[in-house]
């Protein structure tokens, strides 16, 4: 196994750190011989247990994923400091303790398996872009990392909308749409109360035309603002500050104008307006302006 020292910010982050122990001659040979010895034992593990250790190009792919993981470990430990990152590296367990970090950070961002990943809990993918050859010129690992996390905070949290504001299951494509949609119809079921209690279900439009009566006081930026920081507080903070940051600026405005669409549309319905007809305004009035909120199915 090849530990390249690559010049500095270069090359994965464990050559970065190996390169800034020799220049500030704070790692001695003995030392990087021993850290160099750990890793080729950590490689020929990793090898028997997920390739074959007895072909050498599956070996050396073994040791590029060893070096990308523990890459991944000791950035993560260290944050991203490099005179921390030396300290644990030249402590007794060596590159261990950073790859058993880099293979647990791995495992949190997977996405849960459709089939047998040669990896167990692991995505294949993943680890393929979080390897590193010694001497790569740039290395992406830690980026890769932060987008496979961003998209499992952002399934985890469109998993949790689900379960806690709908009763049915729902195909809105982001969280803005699944959010927008339990506010209106908190609004709307629950006579105003943000707060109440209650899961979405297919019958908004249905209650709309017998028992919904529309209230002045909701056509306002602030109310609906209020009711959305009320909806917001029954999620743990971080999910919530999640959410916060998925909101586009137009959220409330346009909430105020699906409102606003709500209003003529329950107007058609007392007149006993045709399905058809109800449609058509539906789609007209979508057209022109994204009725954010208003439910995706059909209710006749």
């Amino acid at each position: 196994m090849q530990l390249v020292i690559r010049e500095a910010n270069e090359g994965p982050f464990l050559s970065q750190v190996l390169r800034f122990g020799r220049d500030n001659e704070r790692l001695s040979p003995q030392q990087l011989a021993a850290i160099k010895g750990k890793a080729v034992l950590m490689s020929l593990k990793f090898a028997d247990k997920y390739y074959n250790k007895y072909k050498m190009h599956l070996l050396e792919q073994a040791a590029h994923d060893v070096i990308g993981v523990v890459s991944l470990g000791l950035q993560e430990l260290s944050q991203r400091d490099t005179a921390k990152a030396l300290a644990l590296l030249q402590a007794p367990e060596g590159p261990i303790k950073p790859f058993q970090k880099g293979w647990s950070m791995l495992i949190s961002v997977s996405p849960k398996q459709t089939g047998n990943s040669l990896y167990g809990d692991v995505d294949a993918r993943l680890l393929d872009k979080i390897s590193s050859p010694p001497d790569v010129e740039e290395w992406q690992g830690w980026q890769e990392y932060e987008k496979a996390l961003a998209e499992h905070n952002k399934t985890r949290l469109m998993g949790l909308l689900d379960s806690h504001f709908f009763a049915y299951d729902n195909d809105h494509p982001t969280m803005e749409d699944k959010l927008a949609e339990a506010l209106l119809y908190r609004l709307l079921c629950g006579e105003g109360d943000g707060a109440a209690k209650i899961k979405v279900k297919q019958d908004l439009k249905r209650r709309l035309s017998r028992d919904i009566a529309l209230k002045d006081e909701w056509y306002s930026k602030d109310y609906i603002a209020a009711q959305l920081e009320r909806l917001l507080a029954e999620l743990p903070l971080d999910m919530a500050a999640a959410l916060r940051q998925e909101l586009s600026p137009g959220f409330v405005p346009n909430l105020l104008h699906s409102l606003s669409f709500v209003r003529q549309y329950q107007q058609l319905q007392r007149e006993n307006a045709s399905p058809e007809k109800l449609d058509n305004m539906e789609m007209r009035a979508g057209l022109r302006h994204p009725l954010l909120g208003w439910p995706l199915y059909h209710d006749f």
